[in-house]
């Protein structure tokens, strides 16, 4: 089939800025916790362990809810749910600005992880229904490059939120941190349900020519996919590859969340004040955002995907044990940007293993389960870090931590890229930017 860049560039540039904008709004939620910490922990008596373990309970919800929602999300469309989801949550975000001990922090918190189930997977699932498999590293990238700009953007705001707004109407500064920042996901949530079109075949923008070219496109390759091995959902959901899909995801989940969250207190051990804080803070998420796009753009330039991914992950090892034994708060913030960069290399062109091997529903139902599984490592990795940091009195033991885990990582997707050889062979994709039919 004729290829047809142009048609791939003008459905990205219609939907991509509006997913990535509500995984901007999800993402912000989920960091701001850690910025929060530097004043609601002292303001309410938590211990480090307590936030890890409140930070981290998030998760129970989400995990638990997760797989329905994205059933859910295949059966009534993903206009509608990704909408409910992006509602729901910001109301929920908000509330976390009164909750007023241990109890009720974690109660919220779970409550607003089943809110945000499945928003992720959902999104990976409905990007593939748009896009051809050629052209997913740089998708994904884009869409995940919204991870680290919400660290880059909100990080700042955070810091001057906590610092300009606490006393402000008898409000703590954290207080008014998450009613602010509750707000960009209502917003989106409204922009989702009037502007997000629900696929191909009745998507507007395109013109009958085009609308027939993608579709046909789409159907020839899942079709191609069905040859080689087809799904059913219960086969997905017990097949060895997605299992180990699912261990992936957990360590990724466990670096992204480990820094995302963490981030703010290790980069305040360096004697800074929280504005200053909050501005360093952005640093390392700034270089994951490059790391992204490089190397999803160049996975798909090249159609490598094992080395795209596990060499990232081992990127980040090498970060974060730089870190733990760095006596120079320089070279600590150097080993937290490779260890962040690492992580942000690896995360988009790990969502294409799962969407080559399943197709239909079957990829609604393993997309959801390994996020769903990996998503444990969103309460595991804050709350592991946060009783290695009670027990030791620093964060060397949880840099460690972090990089034992990105290290498994790393040897699991180079077990799992075996396993997948005859699916996953390099083919070289056009990039988006192309112009000219083949």
């Amino acid at each position: 089939m004729t290829d047809r860049p142009d048609i791939i560039s003008k459905a990205a540039k219609r939907i991509l800025p509006i997913l990535m904008l509500c995984y901007l709004a999800a993402f912000l939620d989920r960091v701001n916790i850690g910025f929060a910490a530097l004043t609601m922990n002292q303001d309410l008596g938590f211990s480090a362990s307590a936030f890890g373990f409140g930070a981290g309970i998030f998760f129970l919800g989400y995990v638990l809810c997760e797989l329905p929602s994205n059933l859910m999300l295949a059966r009534v469309g993903a206009r509608r749910w990704i909408a409910r989801i992006l509602i729901t949550w910001s109301i929920l975000s908000a509330a976390t600005a009164f909750v007023w001990s241990p109890a009720s922090f974690y109660i919220v918190r779970i409550l607003l992880g089943a809110a945000e189930a499945g928003f992720f997977p959902g999104m990976i699932f409905y990007m593939t229904l748009w896009f051809p498999r050629a052209y997913r590293g740089g998708i994904f990238a884009s869409f995940n490059v919204a991870v680290p700009l919400a660290s880059v953007i909100g990080a700042p705001i955070s810091g001057l939120i906590l610092e300009n707004l606490n006393g402000v109407a008898g409000l703590h500064g954290w207080q008014w941190m998450f009613l602010i920042e509750g707000v960009p996901a209502l917003i989106m949530g409204l922009v989702v349900l009037s502007a997000l079109p629900q696929e191909p075949k009745t998507a507007s923008f395109l013109n009958d020519e085009e609308r027939q070219w993608l579709t046909n496109r789409l159907d020839s390759e899942r079709e191609a996919q069905e040859t080689v091995e087809r799904f059913s959902v219960r086969r997905a959901l017990v097949d060895p590859r997605v299992l180990l899909m699912c261990l992936i995801a957990v360590g990724l989940v466990i670096g992204t969340t480990g820094i995302a969250i963490w981030m703010p207190q290790f980069i305040k051990q360096f004697g800074l004040s929280n504005i200053q804080t909050s501005f360093v803070s952005a640093i390392p998420p700034a270089f994951m955002a490059v790391a992204m796009i490089v190397v999803g753009r160049h996975s798909d330039k090249t159609g490598e995907r094992v080395w795209h991914t596990a060499g990232p992950f081992l990127a980040s090892t090498v970060g974060f044990v730089m870190a733990a034994f760095a006596t120079n708060p320089i070279i600590g913030l150097i080993g937290l940007t490779i260890g962040a960069a690492g992580i942000g290399g690896a995360s988009p062109t790990i969502w294409i293993f799962p969407s080559t091997l399943l197709t239909g529903t079957a990829a609604a139902a393993g997309i959801a389960l390994i996020n769903s599984v990996g998503s444990t490592g969103g309460f595991f990795g804050p709350t592991i870090i946060g009783w290695v940091r009670d027990a030791t009195g620093g964060f060397q033991g949880a840099l460690l931590f972090l990089a034992a885990a990105m290290a498994i990582t790393a040897a699991a997707i180079f077990l799992l890229g075996y396993s997948m050889r005859d699916m996953i062979r390099p083919r070289i994709a056009r990039p988006l930017s192309a112009r000219t039919q083949s």
